[in-house]
């Protein structure tokens, strides 16, 4: 999933608002309107990067004649210390937008690094390791782009992306059965049908009723390799709940062909990203 950029510029729009209020009061009152700058965006710590086109679009947005030369590519992994872009120009907007920037550039890059992590664990196996829809409200487009830039996966986007029949709407329909009919009823053929099941007698009774997808949730692992074995390439298999890096290795060995993980999202550790301001100047009338 690529990043829309309109939809990246109303973001930036929404949160400088919620950042800035009224106006930088501290740049406003300390920095010359006239001054110039220079900053370099460093990590400090190893990681994998994500975000630097948001960290530009934030500068660009303030003052769009701001220079920004990236030193890494998203995807990238970089060791402590390592440059990850120089910005020059404008010293208020500089200053005034250090602060979305790096939460951005942060947060995707902790995603990032997470992702890569998992991902290495099970390079050996043929599964995906994807997300969920547990993401930061507003954030999903950058967090799901984290995801993917570290060889990780999507999962739907969204409620309209596909049907995932979880364990509440099997409660209210009826039954799996109820609820996977009801739902092949109303949706368009082209659009798949996930469910949600917690035991062998739910894995049988969504084959019944042809779900494309099933998937396995907080089910041993033991119980997995059972499931996998039923369902026999008749639907694809996901797995979730609970997954991490020292439960990955033996969910993947199930044979599943996919693994969600919402602590890709929901619970992350921001990578540590720095500016330092450099070189100043300021123009003379």
């Amino acid at each position: 999933m690529d990043l829309n950029f309109m939809e990246l510029r109303k973001l930036i729009e929404t949160s400088l608002a919620e950042d800035i209020g009224t106006g930088d009061i501290t740049t406003n009152s300390i920095v010359p309107a006239e001054c110039k700058t220079k900053g370099i965006i460093f990590v400090k710590e190893t990681g994998i990067v994500a975000g630097i086109s948001v960290a530009e679009a934030v500068f660009r947005y303030l003052s769009p004649e701001i220079g920004f030369i990236a030193h890494a590519k998203d995807g990238d992994q970089l060791e402590a210390g390592q440059t990850i872009a120089k910005v020059e120009g404008d010293a208020r907007a500089i200053l005034t937008g250090e602060r979305l920037a790096l939460n951005f550039l942060q947060r995707m890059s902790g995603i990032a690094t997470r992702t890569a992590s998992l991902v290495e664990k099970v390079k050996l196996y043929p599964v995906r390791v994807v997300d969920t829809r547990k993401t930061t409200p507003g954030l999903r487009m950058l967090e799901k782009y984290a995801v993917r830039i570290a060889g990780g996966f999507n999962h739907r986007f969204g409620l309209n992306d596909a049907v995932l029949i979880k364990d509440n709407h099997i409660k209210v329909a009826g039954g799996i059965t109820q609820a996977i009919l009801a739902a092949r009823h109303n949706v368009p053929h082209t659009i798949k049908i996930e469910v949600e099941v917690e035991s062998l007698a739910g894995v049988i009774e969504a084959l019944d009723a042809k779900a494309d997808i099933i998937m396995l949730d907080n089910m041993d692992h033991a119980t997995m390799r059972e499931a996998v074995k039923l369902i026999d390439g008749r639907a694809l298999v996901e797995a979730s709940g609970g997954v991490n890096e020292e439960t990955i290795v033996s969910v993947a060995k199930t044979g599943v062909d996919l693994i969600s993980v919402g602590a890709l999202t929901h619970s992350i550790k921001s990578l540590d990203i720095s500016l330092d301001i450099g070189e100043i100047k300021v123009r003379n009338n």
